[in-house]
């Protein structure tokens, strides 16, 4: 049995694995200039053989090779990142709060990253930083003094309680919120920019943000990976994990520091993108357990494709306008956490019964 079950989770990851190709596939041939996959394939694989220096003729016409490879591969790229991030910080912050309705904003990041990229669009700084927008750079580092600020409010004695961590991140969040509204309120110009960058979304992305972000996702995750044991301990409950031989604080503190900067690039180059985080590691544990050397690659897998995927409908639904890519995943959140929560009432309701 506990073969069969094993070999059922490297399935997932396969099986996984080769649909995040296909959708991929797929996500760069979709689009205002429609494009087969066959032929988007033939161009990566022998883009692919000349950077390796294989001489190979890429008889795909120009301009077709520019909307592959400089508009739409680092789109694509970005979404399975993006998604990743998400889907990786989820699993992190859930384990640390150890409450399946933790998300990857819950510690203040998202109104940090709000109010960062807030302060620009409304005051007018504009600048660029190795191709990064002054948008994404100040919502990096608001995302990071949030979080920063969150744990040091929440720091007693050398500890980190979760509920004070918990409340400390709904109060910070409050407060960076009412500030950006302040903001708006004084300076309506830039409204629109605010409200547009908060619905989310990955356009006028490119290899520069891609080139940004991807270090992040490296080391959050090998790091994350490298903690997948004391995750699962630290479920059993901080007394006991200690008991076990986790350093408890240690570990904590690692994992919150590899969740909020996770978050905070997320939020830096998509703006705010809900449910991705909150709902990816719950679909997850239905298919393969709540062991977490499997839960966090398996979600990371599914966070990647529901981003991306969501991101081709954006794209696609209403071609060549764009819809905001956080409307599209609240969509499809909102509906599976209303039947969270009605699957943990009706829990409730059978164990008060008994």
């Amino acid at each position: 049995m506990l073969l069969w079950f094993q070999s059922r989770k490297k399935l997932t990851i396969i099986l996984l694995t080769a649909l995040l190709f296909t959708t991929a596939i797929i996500a760069i041939a979709s689009g205002p200039v429609s494009i087969s996959p066959g032929l988007v394939f033939q161009s990566v694989l022998k883009k692919s053989l000349s950077s390796l220096g294989l001489n190979t003729i890429n008889e795909t016409p120009q301009f077709l090779r520019t909307i592959i490879f400089e508009i739409r591969i680092p789109r694509v790229i970005l979404a399975l990142l993006v998604g990743a991030s998400l889907a990786t910080s989820g699993v992190i912050f859930q384990a640390l709060f150890k409450n399946p309705m933790a998300d990857p904003y819950i510690i203040g990041v998202s109104a940090g990253g709000a109010l960062g990229a807030s302060v620009v669009l409304l005051l007018g700084f504009s600048f660029s930083f190795l191709g990064l927008s002054s948008v994404s750079i100040f919502a990096f580092i608001g995302s990071l003094l949030a979080a920063y600020t969150v744990y040091m409010i929440a720091r007693v004695g050398g500890k980190v309680p979760v509920s004070s961590l918990l409340l400390s991140g709904i109060a910070i969040g409050s407060f960076l919120s009412a500030v950006m509204s302040f903001l708006m309120v004084l300076k309506g110009e830039g409204l629109h920019a605010i409200v547009f960058w908060l619905m989310g979304g990955l356009s006028a992305k490119g290899w520069a943000h891609v080139n940004m972000f991807y270090p992040f996702f490296i080391i959050g995750f090998f790091f994350a990976m490298l903690h997948v044991k004391d995750l699962n301990i630290i479920l059993l409950g901080d007394e006991r994990a200690a008991q076990l031989g986790v350093e408890v604080e240690k570990v904590k503190r690692k994992m919150l520091i590899l969740g909020s900067l996770l978050a905070a690039a997320a939020v830096s180059v998509s703006g705010l993108i809900g449910f991705v985080g909150l709902m990816t590691p719950h679909i997850v544990r239905l298919i393969i357990g709540p062991d977490h050397k499997y839960l966090l690659p398996v979600s990371t897998l599914g966070g990647a494709i529901i981003l991306l995927s969501a991101d081709t409908v954006a794209r696609v639904a209403l071609a060549p306008s764009e819809i905001p890519l956080g409307i599209i995943t609240a969509l499809l959140g909102a509906p599976f956490f209303l039947m969270l929560l009605k699957g943990r009432r009706e829990t409730f309701w059978e164990r008060s019964a008994r």
